[in-house]
């Protein structure tokens, strides 16, 4: 018994098949148009249910939509969906027999209301992407003109269905690269070739303390305003130039950053990478940019030590070999005071030399890392007032005077490491207050011991306190009147870290520095040592 809407169906199928090609034409969200391809099939084909299920890369089934069928029948299907192959075995082979072994075993169980069905798979570049049934629940076969009928969507609606897996991972992609954007360190710039901002991220926005948003407004030349002419060409040079002839022609240049006003320049190293088509058309030009200021301090840095270093080590070695030279002359008679003057300068030279060595060596002990500490009982007043002493006989222009309480209690320290504390900071201040009183003072708290060391020189200028325990920094003005390294306050610092303490300057330029470190009394290391 034929089904007596049929006749009508037939002069419909136009219009279902018009209204398909505009969902295929139209339509990427692969979610909308699964629903509309499902919709469009039940009617055209008089079904009462039907589902289409889709095959994920990794080769999982899952019903992407459905209509008009039960959960407990689309959780019985899962099983049956992986006997299906994953590629047809010629490309007209729209009826593959796993689907039609579905549809027999569907129909024997009979508990689904399903009467016939038919079932096709959704073939595109002979890859199985999803198959589509369709049931009926009267007693109407599936004439061949309703599986051509069938066949001819099925096609369409593969490749619709492909193209919106596509749309999808493209987005995907999207939103991958732009986290990526979003989350790298570095800034970068998407230009199109005329110079606009395509993608501005918020790395680069920060450098600049604008917003993205503001960015993308903008061209390459508004954001990329050098305050010195680089030493490299320019992107505008280049351009003028020829570049890019290839994809490979990357672009670098180094400068300093104009950040408008009251903004410091900043020193940024770019790259430029450009992108082509596959004609050999231009599409976009990648600017990376890198803050390189901390490479800019490195190279500082690296200057100064070998001009500190180069300086220090040749005075003291010029005086002895002048010194040495002059003794071993064959022409003359020294006397003895002259000999022991000489050989003490001598002397007093080779322990500046071996003191220096051994703050280099320590400073690199530090960048492997840190200091070993050998910790012991140490009486902070008995090892001060002997360093006290031993540096008193250096100098005639100062008096070291120290004021500790009676009851100061004894600690656990590494004793010649906290020696070499003191010694540095009485040693600073001998050297950079011309004369006067050079004080040490300390006081007990709850859990910290205090020891200060004040000078009556001119003290430290406030744009030099954050600077002065760094490696190699030496104020400027001081610098140019007094030796050294720039390494005592560094280790200074680091053996009091060491300790689990703080150091800081309490100065104010023109009435003498100080410089306090606190100590744990009850250290740390006893539990440590004791676990």
């Amino acid at each position: 018994m034929l089904n007596p809407l049929l006749p009508d169906l037939r002069i419909r199928q136009r219009d279902y098949l018009l209204e398909l090609s505009r969902a295929l034409t139209q339509e990427l969200d692969l979610g909308i148009l699964l629903e509309r391809i499902l919709n469009i099939s039940i009617d055209m084909l008089a079904g009462y249910a039907g589902m289409i299920t889709l095959r994920s890369v990794t080769g999982e089934w899952r019903v992407a939509a459905s209509n008009g069928l039960p959960n407990a029948f689309l959780h019985y299907i899962k099983n049956f969906l992986k006997e299906i192959p994953a590629e047809t075995r010629s490309p007209d082979d729209m009826e593959l027999p796993e689907i039609n072994y579905i549809l027999q075993e569907l129909s024997r169980s009979g508990s689904f209301g399903a009467v016939t069905g038919v079932g096709l798979p959704l073939v595109a570049r002979q890859n199985v992407v999803g198959v589509l049934f369709i049931f009926r629940n009267y007693p109407s076969l599936f004439t061949p003109n309703d599986r051509a009928l069938l066949s001819s969507f099925a096609n369409q609606a593969a490749i619709a269905v492909q193209n919106a897996q596509l749309y999808q991972q493209i987005n995907q992609e999207k939103t991958r690269l732009d986290a990526l954007l979003d989350s790298a360190a570095d800034g970068i710039l998407i230009l199109n070739p005329d110079h606009q901002i395509r993608k501005c991220n918020p790395a680069f926005a920060h450098m600049l303390n604008i917003s993205s948003a503001d960015a993308q407004k903008m061209t390459h030349e508004q954001l990329i305003r050098w305050v010195n002419r680089p030493q490299d060409l320019t992107l505008e040079q280049a351009e003028a130039g020829g570049w890019p002839l290839t994809s490979r022609a990357q672009l670098y240049i180094e400068g300093d950053l104009d950040r408008g006003s009251g903004n410091p320049p900043l020193p940024v190293g770019i790259t430029y990478a450009p992108l082509f088509s596959e004609e050999g058309s231009l599409i976009n030009i990648i600017a990376t940019i890198r803050d390189i200021t901390r490479f800019r301090q490195a190279e500082e840095m690296k200057s100064t030590f070998i001009s500190i270093i180069s300086h220090e080590l040749k005075t003291p070695v010029a005086l002895i070999k002048g010194y040495a030279s002059t003794l071993r002359r064959e022409d003359a008679v020294w006397e003895r005071a002259i000999i022991e003057d000489s050989l003490a300068v001598i002397e007093e030279e080779a322990d500046r030399l071996t003191g220096l060595i051994e703050n280099l060596l320590d400073a690199s002990r530090l960048q492997a890392g840190g200091l070993s500490l050998k910790r012991s009982d140490v009486s902070l007043p008995t090892l001060i007032r002997r360093i006290s002493e031993r540096m008193q006989t250096q100098t005639s222009r100062h008096k070291i005077v120290m004021h500790l309480p009676d009851d100061f209690p004894i600690i656990l320290a590494d004793e010649s490491r906290i020696s070499q504390l003191v010694t540095n900071l009485i040693s600073n201040a001998i050297k950079y207050s011309p004369k006067g009183e050079i004080t040490i003072t300390g006081s007990v708290k709850s859990d910290i011991v205090i020891i200060c060391v004040s000078d009556q020189g001119p003290g430290i200028a406030a744009g030099d306190i954050p600077h002065i325990f760094d490696r190699f920094y030496r104020a400027p003005d001081m610098a140019r009147q007094t030796k050294g390294a720039g390494l005592g306050l560094f280790l200074s610092r680091a053996i009091v870290e060491a300790h689990k303490g703080r150091i800081w300057v309490d100065s104010e330029s023109g009435k003498g520095a100080r410089i306090c470190f606190s100590l744990p009394r009850s250290n740390d290391f006893e539990q440590e040592g004791s676990s």
